[in-house]
């Protein structure tokens, strides 16, 4: 029952060696071990910090990319208006250009037309003249072979001057 109930010895040492065995780890071991917890907590608190303000770093680096996707999106669209409204003038300029080259071409066709239509006109009108005074000729020829023949055409030549 001893061990149930210690003597008063037994505390004293007991008490004497705990003392001891305390003001020998607070001179030599509490300062250290207090020491390392307040670095342990300081290194925790930084690296909390440290984990906040990367977060931060994070969301405002997501921002920032959602703004630049953004300005990059509407710089897509704007380039791809401009080059919708320069392609359609292209088209239109090439359009207007193809009309201008075309009226250019008929008018020059007509003008070539024409002008061959009127030299056909003249050589035909040439080749009629020329027919018609080969007929006259060899018509006059039979007509004034003989001397009757040319009296009655002096006359009838006469006949028909008007006479005022």
């Amino acid at each position: 029952m001893q061990l149930v109930t210690p003597d008063i010895g037994l505390l004293f040492w007991m008490l004497v060696s705990f003392l001891i065995v305390f003001f020998l780890l607070k001179k030599f071991a509490w300062k250290p071990i207090l020491n390392m917890l307040h670095e342990r907590e300081d290194s925790i608190d930084q690296a909390l910090k440290a984990a906040d303000k990367a977060k931060e770093d994070m969301k405002k680096l997501q921002a920032d990319n959602e703004r630049i996707l953004d300005e990059a999106r509407a710089e897509r669209e704007k380039i791809f208006r401009e080059a919708q409204e320069i392609k359609e003038k292209i088209v239109g300029e090439a359009r207007e250009q193809a009309n201008k080259e075309k009226d250019k071409i008929m008018n020059e066709t007509r003008a070539s037309i024409e002008a061959e239509k009127n030299v056909a006109i003249r050589e035909i009108r040439d080749i009629a003249a020329e027919l018609s005074i080969q007929v006259a000729e060899k018509l006059l020829r039979n007509e004034l072979s003989n001397d009757q023949k040319q009296k009655e055409l002096i006359e009838k030549f006469i006949e028909d001057i008007p006479v005022n």
